[in-house]
């Protein structure tokens, strides 16, 4: 129950006014800024810095600013993200949860459909509102990335921006283009050494939903191909919009495969997983496995499952182990707050898997006779 107004004790009330300006702040300010940003008097703000300076809740630097320290709270973290829908989205969040909890930080989380810009905007002002101390945007929409990074710089709060940059954000994520060219190397590699260095088309399973960011991809994935097998011309590439969805990639892969001789070898690089996995559905029904070649992106154990699985077409998937990415964010958050130098961006590793290294990177996921 909130007490009466006359309970209110005036020097704790300003103290905490300037502590939470400092912890606000992205930068450590001064005392004159402190005073134009609350209207106190210079002086009870230098004894109230003093004391705060004395408890250990602010810092005095050399040059004479403040900044606040993180040891007397909590840090709060807001975390907008689709909470929900694909593997790699689930292991994102849960990541996210497990990491926040053993680091003792406040986690506010938000959901996001992924598809409404306006749902990343409303999200951004509640995180503003409530004062959260750093934010982290999952796959924020292109749409909205400048209005994002307006609000946030005019909020002094410091932003991670997973897997869609945001204008004045660390990026953390894939490095799309290096995964599209494991993609096209790892489809070049096996046309060479089983097809002879031969193929007849090269058909990318594309998205419209997703930033141009992301569909470097598909982009490298051309580039790494040539660079296995040069020489093949544009007219050989098939684009193919599957909306990153499994049933709608499945049914334009099906239509496609109608209009293509059954001899025809076909090189396939999918978006994503379920993407892939589309695709795949729609070669077995059209008994087509011996004559195409599929690599997805992710990593995802829906596709390693599917790895394992003789005759299968998919021979590969660039892992991006998202169930690592909770901790590593955590980690760039901590050194944020502390006011650490981080890099502008930070990349996940990425690694081809296949039948041939499963179990070293995922044990759980498939049996030793089933990779024969």
């Amino acid at each position: 129950m909130k007490t009466s107004g006359r309970y209110r004790l005036g020097t704790l009330e300003k103290g905490l006014t300037v502590l939470e300006l400092l912890e606000r702040s992205g930068h450590p300010l001064r005392i004159q800024e402190i005073v134009s940003e609350t209207g106190f008097e210079r002086g009870g703000v230098f004894r109230i810095l003093c004391t705060l300076e004395d408890c250990g809740y602010i810092e005095r630097l050399h040059d004479k600013r403040y900044r606040a320290n993180f040891r007397r709270r909590r840090p709060r973290l807001g975390y907008s993200a689709p909470l929900s829908g694909t593997p790699f989205r689930r292991d994102v969040t849960s990541g996210i949860e497990k990491a926040a909890a053993a680091a003792s930080i406040e986690l506010i989380m938000l959901n996001s459909s992924g598809t409404n810009p306006d749902e990343d905007v409303v999200n951004a002002q509640v995180f503003i509102d409530a004062k959260v101390d750093i934010v982290i945007m999952f796959q924020p929409l292109d749409l909205v990335a400048h209005v994002l990074a307006d609000r946030f710089v005019a909020a002094g709060l410091p932003v991670i921006a997973v897997e869609n940059p945001i204008p004045g954000a660390i990026f953390f994520g894939g490095n799309n283009y290096r995964a599209g060219l494991m993609a096209g190397n790892a489809l070049g590699s096996f046309a060479r050494d089983r097809w002879n260095r031969h193929f007849d088309r090269l058909i990318l399973l594309e998205s419209s939903l997703t930033p141009p960011a992301t569909r470097a991809r598909l982009s490298g994935t051309v580039e790494g191909l040539r660079q296995i097998l040069s020489g093949f011309p544009d007219s050989s590439i098939i684009h193919l919009d599957g909306l990153a969805d499994r049933e709608k990639t499945r049914a334009v892969m099906a239509k496609l495969l109608q209009t293509l001789p059954p001899e025809n070898l076909l090189l396939v690089s999918a978006f994503n997983d379920p993407s892939a996995i589309g695709a795949v559905e729609a070669i077995r029904a059209a008994g087509r496995e011996n004559t195409a070649a599929v690599v997805g992106q992710n990593g995802t154990a829906e596709s390693r499952a599917e790895m394992c699985r003789p005759g299968t077409p998919l021979i590969g998937s660039v892992a991006y182990f998202p169930e690592q990415y909770g901790d590593k964010l955590v980690t760039l958050v901590r050194a944020i707050l502390n006011r650490e130098k981080t890099p502008l961006a930070l990349y996940t590793e990425h690694v081809l898997l296949d039948r041939s290294n499963l179990r070293r990177y995922y044990p759980d996921s498939t049996t030793h006779t089933a990779i024969q």
